[in-house]
């Protein structure tokens, strides 16, 4: 099956459907794992890469990042081939400026970033979070930099609320800056109030949507009420599941009788929305990221989609509409 391909947002970047999560990389995947998937997503035509330099989860060291780095060294076009994301903002030193979206912080982690992943340009750099201490002029100015040094080439946004997407957006344009061409969400079919304001927001500035978490830490993928699958032994999750048995068992019933697997079911909600423009599936195994490909053949019409808002209400639509008229 051909990998389906979209727009980044309002850019002109071209990315698959599905973006390659590696936050397992160096923690719940070893490096031989972590290449041999990245390998296989390229084979299958995945080429949008998400990453963060906090990824490996040892103050500093970058250690996902580094080992697409070592990735990327092998050659064979494999840096040239990938649309490739990563992150500022979480502390990478115990030092004040060694954290957040201060200019000096941006311009030190880019580099600090460039050089564990072992390249001369980040493709799509991200805001992992809004820093609510430091003025947009300071940040687009930062950027503004780095883009005219050649080191980025497009900025993206994680975790913001609506009013923050437009805020970025509105003092982007005040300085002719092209801004942010994506939000990274948590959204999926257990997570739906992003539809109140950012859906909306995202949409309404061009964004592309890139949920993160689509199946709920594993509580969406299948068997999560048995408590199979090492993703889906982390607490949030194993609370998650404990407080909404009831509605998984029904939504796993649900998936048999359709004949897809939840996980895919889960993936295909997520596609079939027009400001969704990737997924970010995070695989620990070749199988689960080949799995991941069975989402394509879900068909979702209007009646499965009723179906699966009674088992998972949204807000009741956007903002204001959803909770005034």
């Amino acid at each position: 099956m051909e990998m389906q391909k979209t727009r980044l947002g309002r850019s002109g970047v071209v990315v698959s459907r599905l973006c390659l999560g590696t936050m397992n990389f160096g923690w719940d995947s070893d490096e031989s794992t972590a290449f041999a998937i990245m390998d296989r997503a390229l084979e299958l035509g995945i080429n949008f890469f998400d990453t963060a330099n906090v990824y490996g989860w040892k103050m500093g060291e970058g250690l996902t990042e580094q080992i697409l780095g070592r990735w990327f060294r092998l050659g064979g076009g494999r840096r040239e081939k990938v649309v490739l994301a990563t992150k500022v903002f979480n502390p990478m030193g115990e030092w004040p400026n060694e954290r957040g979206l201060s200019a000096l912080h941006i311009r030190r982690a880019c580099e600090d970033s460039l050089k564990r992943l072992r390249t001369d340009h980040i493709d799509l750099y991200q805001f992992h979070h809004v820093d609510r201490n430091v003025p947009w002029e300071e940040i687009w100015q930062a950027c503004e930099v780095l883009v005219q040094q050649g080191k980025v080439t497009y900025f993206g946004s994680s975790n913001f609320a609506g009013w923050h997407l437009a805020q970025a957006q509105e003092a982007a344009r005040s300085r002719r800056f092209l801004g942010l061409v994506c939000e990274q969400t948590k959204y999926n079919l257990a997570c739906r109030v992003p539809e109140l304001e950012v859906l909306p927001a995202a949409q309404g500035y061009g964004l592309g949507l890139i949920p993160w978490s689509p199946l709920a830490g594993g509580a969406l993928a299948g068997g999560a009420t048995r408590g199979q699958g090492k993703r889906r032994q982390h607490e949030w999750t194993k609370g998650f599941v404990k407080e909404h048995a009831k509605t998984l068992e029904a939504y796993e019933r649900l998936c048999r009788r359709w004949g897809h697997a939840p996980a895919d079911v889960a993936l295909a909600w997520l596609l079939r929305n027009p400001v969704v423009t990737a997924p970010i599936i995070g695989p620990r195994t070749l199988e689960q990221l080949e799995g991941s490909l069975g989402a394509f053949k879900v068909e979702l019409d209007a009646k499965r989609l009723g179906e699966l808002d009674r088992l998972f209400p949204g807000p009741g639509g956007t903002a204001p509409e959803a909770y005034a008229w």
